[in-house]
């Protein structure tokens, strides 16, 4: 008997692996955004970005208690997640692993958007998905100095 049992597990495990790459439920309430800086901001130089977390905790990448998740810092980046694979890493997309809840940026001048996404312990996104406002910002060159015999 204890044979048969093993053989339909198996057969299981073959048949339905569409559990495996199901994604990790999320509240329907939570709420992703940043909290500095704001949309439409003109910056100079590097700048402090801050994320905010409503209804879910944050933790460090490969946590797998209930509710919890890490964040990952979309710079740039236009084209949709894939709900079922890991978020890409790249310069484009920033993780945040051991729990960090703001960054040191350091953009070229110019305009550049910011977007963060709570990823899973397996860096995937939630379900549903728990994603912030796309933000615009204009990171703007330094101010050079003049010194008083340069006048």
């Amino acid at each position: 008997m204890e044979l048969i049992s093993r053989r339909t597990f198996l057969l299981a495990t073959a048949v339905f692996p569409v559990a495996a790459a199901a994604q990790t439920p999320a509240p329907s309430d939570a709420y992703l955004y940043i909290i500095w800086p704001n949309d439409g901001q003109r910056i100079k130089g590097a700048f402090w970005c801050r994320f905010g977390l409503r209804n879910m905790g944050v933790t460090r990448a490969g946590d797998k208690a209930p509710n919890v998740g890490h964040h990952h810092l979309l710079v740039d980046v236009d084209e949709p997640l894939k709900p079922n694979e890991p978020i890409p890493t790249g310069r484009n997309y920033l993780h945040f692993g051991a729990g960090q809840t703001e960054a040191r940026l350091d953009l070229p001048p110019g305009p550049h958007t910011l977007q963060l996404v709570l990823g899973d312990a397996d860096h995937k996104p939630f379900d549903p998905i728990v994603i912030s406002k796309k933000i615009r910002i204009t990171v703007v060159g330094a101010t050079p100095q003049v010194s008083a015999r340069d006048r």
